[in-house]
């Protein structure tokens, strides 16, 4: 059964009401008919729901699905997408460990690395994307675990999933990747070796900027120690917005379809723009790993990025001029986003940390919704034909 048949097909369990589509379980807690069931269910003999905190049938779903898309042997939802990254590193990270990640990552993910790995004796080394000489390299003794993006956010590099996990078989490494700009639908990292694939379930999978989700899969034995961590900790996704994003898988295919189109189309006619020192996107020939973005993603996705002439006030002027394209701290959303990352999802890297990763002053992302495309492509137009050159 294909993936995305699948994913519409996957469901709770009828009620005796006799449902078509999955009613919302908006409860804390589950009774048991007899003591006998509540002690098997605490002491894990049975699946049966204890609180939701630990389980809910709506999330159930959803990380059901999210499975059956991803090729995944198991999942868990979590309240966010930074919580999923959190868990995703506390779980197997201890103090004296390293973690070896990409040096293109997102802003809230380099604040947890750098930041609040290190309090709990985490070490890490930073690695450019596209460096397979560097990568290997910084490799050391106490790594424990690879982490990356791709495409990276928000300069959209490709790192080569094949060769990385190739590299993680040979060390013995936890390889871990964010796949949330590509989506399932457009990229499954496990086929290439990936242990655990993290995703902001805010973004694409909702697709209409609503509620706020998260969620791992991965490797069944990975997942459970997942699970142990979170039943504890407690990131849970609520229910209600479970059943959002589980609803939203349904037509994340088609949405994503429309999304990659609209991108692919305005990219290819804004990149010789007079008023542009470049664009990026994954399915054009001029992306420097576009060869390897053909081979691992099935299209190029919904978000595109280039560098304004003028810099940092000419970044500024672009999005004061937009008169259909939203400014919101979002992406993969219906509607078109523009967003400045040097000043917003980005600034709390230093000047430096930023041209790094190629997050330049005049750095524009683009996140393209579904309105037709020549109603963006004209909002776009007339707001380049402002900026200064």
């Amino acid at each position: 059964m294909h993936p995305t048949t699948k994913v519409i097909r996957t469901r709770t369990n009828r009620t005796d009401e006799m449902e078509h589509s999955s009613p919302l379980f908006l409860t804390s807690s589950f009774c048991f008919d007899n003591a006998e069931e509540m002690r098997a269910a605490f002491a894990d003999e049975t699946d049966d729901n204890i609180y939701s905190r630990f389980s809910n049938p709506n999330v159930t779903e959803f990380t059901n699905r999210m499975c059956a898309l991803e090729g995944a042997e198991a999942g868990f939802a979590t309240s966010s997408g930074m919580s999923a990254v959190f868990a995703s590193f506390m779980t197997f990270l201890k103090n004296g460990d390293h973690l070896v990640s990409c040096n293109a990552i997102f802003g809230s993910t380099h604040t947890v690395i750098t930041k609040y790995l290190p309090n709990f004796g985490i070490s890490y080394t930073y690695v450019p994307a596209g460096d397979t000489k560097a990568w290997e390299a910084a490799i050391q003794p106490n790594t424990k675990m690879i982490y990356l993006e791709t495409p990276t956010n928000p300069g959209l590099d490709i790192i080569d999933l094949e060769f990385a996990g190739k590299l993680a078989r040979k060390h013995n490494l936890i390889l871990n990747v964010d796949n949330c700009f590509a989506t399932p639908v457009n990229q499954t990292p496990i086929e290439y070796g990936a242990d655990l694939v993290v995703h902001s379930a805010t973004k694409w999978i909702d697709g209409q900027g609503r509620v706020l989700g998260g969620v791992i899969v991965g490797k069944k034995e990975l997942i459970h120690n997942i699970y142990l961590f979170c039943r504890s900790t407690g990131p849970s996704l609520s229910p209600f917005n479970a059943w959002v994003l589980s609803k939203s898988l349904e037509t994340l295919d088609v949405r994503m379809e429309r999304h990659s189109s609209n991108a692919f189309y305005l990219a290819q006619q804004i990149e010789n723009h007079p008023k542009l020192s470049w664009l990026k996107y994954p399915y054009l020939p001029s992306h420097p790993q576009y060869a390897i973005a053909k081979k691992q993603m099935k299209n190029g996705g919904g978000i595109f990025c280039f560098e304004l002439k003028g810099g940092l006030e000419s970044g500024r002027k672009f999005l004061d001029n937009l008169s259909l394209l939203s400014l919101t701290a979002n992406l993969g959303d219906s509607r078109s986003i523009a967003s400045h990352p040097a000043s917003t999802t980005h600034a709390k890297l230093t000047e430096q940390e930023r041209l790094a990763v190629n997050i330049t002053p005049g750095l524009i992302r683009i996140s393209v919704g579904l309105e037709h495309r020549d109603d963006i492509l004209k909002d776009i137009l007339q707001t380049l034909d402002k900026c200064e050159p």
